[in-house]
């Protein structure tokens, strides 16, 4: 095994893992993601299985072009109620998911999967629950002029920048919040020998 391969375009992962002091290359997934997603739906899979599933499609994809190193895929959703939420694709769409949101408690759910020669050879998931307060209309205008923070992800927040704000109170391991369970993980990479033990 040559090295370990972050099969995400996610600048948060990466971040993630470079502050830790791992070693990897990036190398995104290639697929129609949303195809995979209908496709799941329509079999019936739903909430944490979509997040496993999403998670392991992406480091089976990186994994088969490059057998040689490990390969890790992440996922999150996002669950309020029995509604699952992708990230929106626009301001609009960001504005009626907070609304939805505002003054409940939703689910995000994180799953991680290790490939290796085109196999899973570790996988793990997470949930946290965040309760969003019932904040102003016009702070969610204010909120919403960070366009970028708030369509970069699938609750339209960054835990670690401002979406703070939204919250009154987090359930769960922060570092899977932000998309990567990485205590977790530095487990098993020290147990295969990616970091020192």
């Amino acid at each position: 095994m040559n090295m370990l391969i972050l099969a995400s375009a996610s600048g948060v992962r990466a971040r993630l893992l470079r502050e830790a002091g791992i070693r990897f290359g990036v190398r995104p997934a290639d697929f129609d993601e949303a195809a995979i997603k209908k496709d799941l739906r329509s079999r019936g899979v739903e909430n944490e299985g979509m997040a496993s599933a999403l998670a392991e499609a992406k480091a089976l994809n990186v994994s088969k072009a490059s057998p040689q190193n490990l390969v890790l895929g992440c996922d999150q959703v996002l669950v309020c109620g029995d509604r699952l939420f992708d990230k929106p694709h626009d301001v609009a769409e960001a504005r009626e998911n907070l609304h939805f949101l505002r003054g409940r408690t939703h689910s995000l759910i994180t799953a991680c999967t290790l490939a290796e020669e085109g196999r899973p050879v570790w996988q793990y998931q997470e949930r946290a629950n965040l309760a969003m307060r019932s904040f102003s209309d016009a702070f969610l205008d204010s909120y919403l002029e960070d366009s970028a923070a708030a369509l970069s992800s699938v609750g339209c927040y960054q835990m670690e920048g401002r979406g703070a704000q939204l919250f009154e109170q987090v359930e769960g391991d922060f570092f899977a919040i932000l998309g990567l369970p990485l205590i977790p993980l530095l487990a098993v990479l020290r147990q295969r020998g990616i970091v020192a033990a």
